[in-house]
């Protein structure tokens, strides 16, 4: 159990491409949504050694989040961050619920 009046860990930051994106929708609350599809390519030290990952990751925004990610090309570079939710209501797969991202050209590691 967690701390009192702390909240569990669901953090995630990411760095992707954009291998698909929907065209932007509404919810019936009327908020902007998007879903899309994020593609990572990365080395990560596991054991000792080095593992190859190469991965695609379903992802979804909401509000200007939604908004901003709607207007970037497929194939736009991306530093994503958000959390694990459930994909569907009642499903068992996950996708990042994002909140905020930066693309490329504004990352400064």
């Amino acid at each position: 159990m967690p701390a009192a009046g702390r909240a569990p860990a669901n953090r995630l930051t990411l760095d992707a491409t954009i291998a698909q994106r929907d065209d932007l929708r509404y919810t019936p609350a009327g908020l902007m949504a998007l879903s899309l599809t994020l593609h990572h390519e990365s080395e990560q030290p596991e054991a000792g050694g080095r593992r190859r990952v190469d991965c695609e990751i379903a992802a979804v925004a909401f509000g200007e989040t939604a908004a901003g990610l709607a207007r970037l090309p497929a194939g736009a570079a991306l530093r994503c961050e958000g959390f694990l939710a459930r994909r569907w209501r009642t499903g068992t797969t996950l996708a990042l619920h994002i909140d905020r991202y930066t693309t490329r050209n504004d990352i400064t590691d």
